[in-house]
Order: C-alpha cells, then structure tokens, then sequence
C-alpha cells in the first residue's frame, strides 16, 4: 500500500472506533451507480466539519483493490446493497488532500509539479514491470497502466477548492490548478469514478466552467446527496436517547439546513461535541474563530445590513445565489455575499423558496458575536434589552413594552415603516430573547385568518405564558386586541393549556409612537 496510491484503512477504521459514529456508507451505494458512466465525476462541497474528510477515507477503504474491508463494511448499511460485493476492493484509488501540497509549495507550478511526482512516484513503483512512453507523465502513465492491464481508477480529491481559499486574489494561480484538474480527469478512460469534496463549489472559469465534466451537490443544490451531507433527525433522536439529551434542544441549536427533500439536517460536529460533553454549547465555530464571518459582514454592500436583521429576527431573505462565481473574493451585491455564507455554514438555504436565513442558535450566536464590534451595535443592545421587554411582557407593563418596541424600532428600523409587515421585523427583533423560551410562528393559520405572531413555549418554559401578538399600523391597540378574540386566534393554540397573553401592538403614524395592550386568558381543558 502506498500514501497516496491505495492507502491504508486506517483512517476509516479509526472512525469505526470513535465512541459515536454514524453510518453514512449508503454514499457509496449511490455512487456505485455512477461508476464508469458519463455521470461519474462527483463534487461535494459542503461546510468544514461536515463530514467531508471522513466520506473520502469510507470510500477510499471500501473501493482500494489492495485493502480487504469486508469486515469493515460488511455489518454496515451498504453491506445490504446489490453492488456491494461488486465493487469492494475493485480499484486502483488515487486519494490526495490538497492542503498537504500547498502547505508544502510555494507558487502553483510547484504544487502541480509536486502532485504529479508524488502520485507518479507509487504508479511506477506498483507498476514496474511495464515499459512506459512517458514515466514523466502523470496522464499518460496513468493511460498506459489502463491500456495494458484494464486497471480502472478511483480519484479522489479532498480540499480540492483549498487553492481558491489561499490564492484569492490571484487568478493565473487559479487557473493553473483548474487547468491541470481538467488534463489530469476530464474525459479520460482510465476514470472510473472522480470524486472531489471541499467548501465552495466548482470556480467558474472565464464563461464556462474548466471542470464543467462534474455533477456538483452543494448546500444550495444538494440533489440525491443531501442526507450525506450532515445527520438527519431519525440520527440524531437516536443520538440522545443514547446520551439522555433533550432532542427539542438540540433541534433549536443544530439543526436547520434545508436540502431540497431533507427538511432537517444536523450539523455533525456540533451534535457529536454537545452529545459527548454532555452539554449544549457553539461546538462547530470553535474550529475557526468569528473573525471570519465579521470579514465579509464588514463589507456592508448596500441591503447586507439590512438582510441580516431580518435574518436576526428571525426571517428569511429572498436572493438570487445564481451570480455567485464561487470564490471568495468576487462580489457584485450582498446576494453574492450571502451565497458565499450559505457555502461556509453560516447560512441555510431554502430552494423552493429561494431565500437564505439562519439555521439555528448556535449559528445566530455567531453573528451576534461577530458583529458585536462592528458598527452594528444598535443590533446589539436590541438583542441585550430584548430580555428585559419580553419579561415586561410576562408582568403586563404595557408602557415598557411600548417603549421597548419604539427604541428597537429606531434603533434597528430598516424599511420604510408604512405597514404591519415592516413592524413585524422590529417585534421579531425586539423579541430576540423569546427564541430560549419558545417555538415562534408567524402567520399562524387560527380560527378566521392568520395570526400575526404567536409564541408556543417550549417544554422546559412550560412556566411561560402562550403569546399571540397582533400588530396594528396606524389603527388601535385595541383593535388589535379585537381581531384576536374575534377571529378566534386562540384556536391555533388548541393543544396548549394555561396562561395565554392577548398582546395588541400599534404604531400611531402621526405621534409617531408604539401602544401596547396586553389582556390575560386561561386556556382549560
């Protein structure tokens, strides 16, 4: 066995032996599908602790003609597929991690020139008896060991787009490297199966791509792949009835992304960490610190600040993620920095619905400490102070209500503040404390219409009073109050029992002022 060329098991057998592993080995019964097809050139990209390297070890284990993994993946899930037998161990697989190369080069010649004599090394060692054209020639060594012997290859990249995280500013560097990936696997007999993982997608070339023979699965599009891409709720439930963890928490802290068909995946890292410490806690960021996020926050293209409040309040922003060049350093408008946030992990993104948002409230910590010396420090005394209104709202203080929604909205106020929709982001907002203690809704179907907020607690604020919040835009509050009880708001909380708060919020356009109304229910069997 060799580094690079058939390398050992090792790395998989060790996640074998971690104390939680997770059995995404249903990946390589999708790609043994693709294997000597026109569809076989795969790239993943996906956030760092997500998974990525692990997948590239499992599959470099199962398809390596020189490792016996049966007793590996025998007892695993891709042990039942039909083609499981047919393509263990079957490959010559070619498996490089391109931060090794770059870290040990100092311009892109260097760096092509070092993959191909590593590679090129172990094919001639494991190769001798053949007589090549070209031993100098990484394609056409490779071509003749296919020629000769029928040897089908396996490649697999890890880090593939590290280049164009290093290298951002220097596009005849990029453009080497995407060059050389092109001659080495695009439309070459000897590939059986190429794939490449890493965090951005596949750079766009000039008009077109240079990698344009590749099936990408990204977290904007992740297709058929998606519920390889973190863990998924059935995984995850599993997870803490084994560790005796609340799955409502770990929900509200980790889970999130939206691929396509896969409403709910989990970040890995962040579940693995909370599960094994026993504690709920920022496990993913702890890998990078929030430096990074602020970089592109502090970009501030026009409507980026105002996207991220929403975002804050809990809503979602609508963006066309198809002018993204996928690299870091290109940007048009806050869409193209958004896009390049979804790719990161910061972000989620909703394909039906065509909008971004923030996936849960290990990530939403995020932000807040990334912009807490930003500019944006309104943002961050709305968030601090959002605590101290929603207890004024427990306790029925109407007055500091008001002036708690008043100060957030000209503290925070983003839109043209002519309608309940607009008014809505600055409750949503100023009610940033509320997400600890409940499930919020907005436009929650009732009796007659839609609520416009409503607030469910959670099972550990089972103490906490239900909220229907009604907003009004230059009418009464209690009118609002009104609508509530009129259009049987209350029947959208059928299954909850207790203290139930009727909450009317208005804002006077000619005083310029917020009102607040605020009536107690009980809801009995």
């Amino acid at each position: 066995m060799g580094y690079y060329l058939n390398p050992t098991t090792k790395g998989f057998q060790d996640s074998l032996n971690s104390e939680i592993y997770v059995d995404k080995t249903g990946l390589i019964e999708q790609l043994n599908r693709l294997i000597n097809t026109e569809q076989r050139y795969v790239c993943v990209s996906r956030p760092r602790r997500f998974g990525k390297s692990m997948a590239i070890k499992m599959l470099s284990a199962y398809y390596n003609v020189e490792s016996n993994a049966n007793e590996l993946f025998k007892d695993l899930k891709i042990g039942e597929a039909q083609s499981y037998k047919k393509h263990l161990n079957q490959y010559d697989v070619i498996r490089i991690n391109m931060t090794e190369f770059m870290s040990d080069s100092k311009s892109m010649d260097e760096l092509v020139a070092l993959i191909e004599e590593s590679i090129l090394w172990e094919l001639l060692e494991r190769y001798s008896e053949i007589r090549f054209f070209n031993p100098k020639s990484l394609n056409r060594t490779m071509t003749d060991i296919y020629r000769k012997l029928n040897t089908s290859f396996i490649i697999l990249v890890d880090e593939w787009d590290c280049i164009f995280r290093e290298y951002k500013d220097k596009k005849e560097e990029q453009g080497k490297y995407l060059d050389f990936l092109r001659n080495w696997l695009k439309d070459k007999e000897y590939i059986a199966l190429a794939y490449m993982t890493g965090i951005l997608p596949i750079k766009k070339y000039g008009t077109h791509s240079a990698l344009n023979m590749f099936t990408e699965y990204s977290m904007t599009n992740a297709g058929t792949l998606a519920g390889y891409f973190g863990f998924q709720e059935e995984e995850v439930r599993e997870l803490c009835e084994r560790y005796q963890m609340s799955f409502e928490d770990t929900k509200t802290w980790y889970d999130g992304y939206h691929l396509g068909k896969v409403e709910s995946i989990y970040n890995p890292r962040s579940v693995v960490g909370a599960m094994l410490a026993n504690t709920f806690d920022t496990y993913w960021n702890q890998t990078e610190t929030f430096e990074a996020l602020r970089t592109y926050i502090d970009m501030n293209y026009d409507g980026l600040k105002d996207a991220i409040i929403k975002m804050l309040a809990g809503e979602q922003v609508q963006i066309d993620v198809r002018s993204f060049v996928n690299d870091m350093t290109t940007f048009h408008s806050y869409e193209d920095v958004l896009t390049l946030l979804v790719h990161l992990g910061y972000l989620a993104y909703d394909r039906e619905k065509e909008a971004v948002y923030i996936p849960n409230k290990e990530i939403s910590k995020e932000f807040i400490t990334a912009i807490r010396n930003t500019s944006w420090g309104e943002i961050i005394r709305s968030v601090r102070e959002s605590e101290t209104l929603l207890k004024s709202v427990w306790t029925m203080d109407t007055e500091t209500v008001a002036k708690g929604v008043e100060k957030a909205h000209y503290e925070t106020s983003i839109l043209t503040y002519n309608d309940e929709n607009a008014l809505s982001y600055t409750i949503s907002l100023a009610f940033y404390a509320a997400r600890e203690y409940y499930t919020i809704f907005r436009e929650l179907p009732t009796g007659k219409g839609y609520a416009d907020i409503v607030f469910i607690p959670k099972s550990k604020a089972a103490d906490k009073p239900a909220m229907v919040i009604e907003l009004k835009y230059d009418k009464s509050v209690q009118g609002a109050i009104a609508q509530i009880k009129d259009k049987r708001y209350t029947e959208s909380l059928s299954a909850y029992r207790g203290n139930l708060l009727l909450v009317g919020i208005n804002y006077d356009k000619e005083a310029k002022k917020h009102e607040c109304m605020i009536e107690q229910v009980e809801v009995n069997e």
